[in-house]
């Protein structure tokens, strides 16, 4: 049988049916519970409050198991029958917005306004309402289904929350519910590394000690050597100088100066060609430095916060193949996106099938404070992702797992 035909037959069952049905039904109460946890501020290393709420949840819906674990993730589970493939599905609990920062939503012409509103708060929403829909049902599925909320998705988090799942339990795939514009499936992972580089001198008077080196003229050989450096647009590689701080005054030769610098690119082997750029860059921008005044009082010092590997699988791969036939399973076409940074990457980069499946409804703003979401037909998402989860983990007496039991 294949996955298309497999897909019919699920959806045509009755269960699944009352199931697809309930989510449209209950597509005012899933927005409500969007509300209510946009309305839980959880910063960057901060999601615990989220996280608490999103766990009583769980809670509330009988999952077994339902814990936080060390690093701050909530997850639940629901057993399957036996013998089948273990699938781990979630999305983050973290935002980008930093503490303090006004979550409360707004309506205005259907939509809805607040920062997180979308990224990730309705791909929370959307794992609640798959959830109710399971319990509700009299379907039993073959496989286990892990379900839940990580954190650290976000910027500086270095997806530190799946990483910590994923080094501590074993999985046979992985779907993250994230990102915007329900027919985009994101399948390749793009790989990241960032650092935060510090230049560090003697600093002094810019006219009495002039001759000294300055931190941040070291700084400066350092950003233009790396605007300079030329990448390949296939696989795409990128880099990107972000914040960049130091001096004093302007009447003193710096004694600091630092800059946060992002790599990027779909290929490892391009990536780490790029690391060993950057690092010949940095030591030869302190060397010249010093050489300048024939001194050699500045240093420099690289601080790496960032890890993210790329990963990439087969756009046949079945894990793929299902969501795919997922999203036509609700009347929309399929689009196989381009390469991204998702919690999907470090399970992918394992060799765990693995996917990120976008959000239903629309979204716009995403990382600013006018984000925004339209929640008209967002209740499709949902169906997609239920579609998906089962077709992946089986249901007993109907169909067999597409996923395969490894673990």
């Amino acid at each position: 049988m294949t996955i298309s035909e497999q897909m019919k037959k699920i959806q045509a069952n009755e269960h699944v049916q009352k199931a697809l049905q309930q989510i449209q039904a209950e597509e005012e109460f899933t927005i409500k519970q969007q509300v209510m946890l946009t309305e839980i501020p959880a910063p960057p290393f901060k999601e615990e409050r989220r996280a608490e709420a999103f766990k009583k949840i769980l809670e509330d819906y009988d999952l077994e198991d339902v814990h936080m674990d060390e690093e701050g993730n909530v997850f639940g589970k629901r057993s399957g029958t036996g013998n089948g493939p273990t699938l781990v599905v979630s999305a983050h609990l973290d935002t980008v917005f930093p503490e303090g920062t006004d979550t409360t939503v707004k309506e205005k012409d259907g939509k809805l306004y607040a920062p997180g509103i979308g990224d990730d708060t309705r791909g929370l929403a959307e794992v609640l309402a798959v959830i109710r829909a399971l319990q509700d049902s009299e379907l039993k599925t073959i496989g286990d289904i892990i379900i839940g909320g990580t954190v650290g998705e976000e910027g500086a988090g270095d997806l530190r929350g799946v990483k910590a799942y994923f080094n501590e339990n074993k999985a046979d795939g992985y779907i993250s519910i994230d990102g915007s514009n329900l027919e985009t499936m994101t399948y390749l992972g793009t790989g990241s590394f960032r650092y935060r580089v510090t230049f560090q001198g003697k600093g002094g008077h810019s006219f009495g000690d002039f001759g000294t080196p300055s931190a941040t003229h070291a700084l400066g050989r350092a950003v233009a050597a790396i605007a300079d450096l030329e990448t390949k647009k296939l696989p795409k590689t990128t880099f990107s100088v972000g914040p960049v701080e130091g001096g004093s005054s302007v009447n003193a030769i710096s004694e600091q100066a630092s800059m946060e610098v992002d790599l990027r690119s779909n290929a490892m082997e391009e990536l780490e060609a790029l690391d060993k750029k950057f690092h010949r860059i940095i030591e030869a921008a302190c060397h010249e430095e010093n050489e300048r005044w024939e001194k050699d009082s500045m240093t420099v010092t690289v601080e790496k916060f960032g890890n993210r590997p790329p990963a990439t699988q087969s756009k046949d791969a079945p894990i793929v193949q299902a969501l795919a036939e997922a999203i036509k399973s609700v009347g929309r076409e399929p689009i196989y996106g381009q390469a991204s940074s998702t919690d999907a990457n470090y399970p992918m980069s394992l060799g765990i099938p693995s996917v990120t499946s976008c959000l239903g409804g629309k979204a716009g703003g995403a990382h600013t404070l006018k984000e925004w979401f339209d929640p008209e037909d967002a209740y499709l998402g949902v169906q997609k992702h239920l579609l998906l989860i089962l077709s992946l983990v089986g249901i007993d007496e109907l169909t067999t797992p597409i996923l395969d039991k490894k673990v």
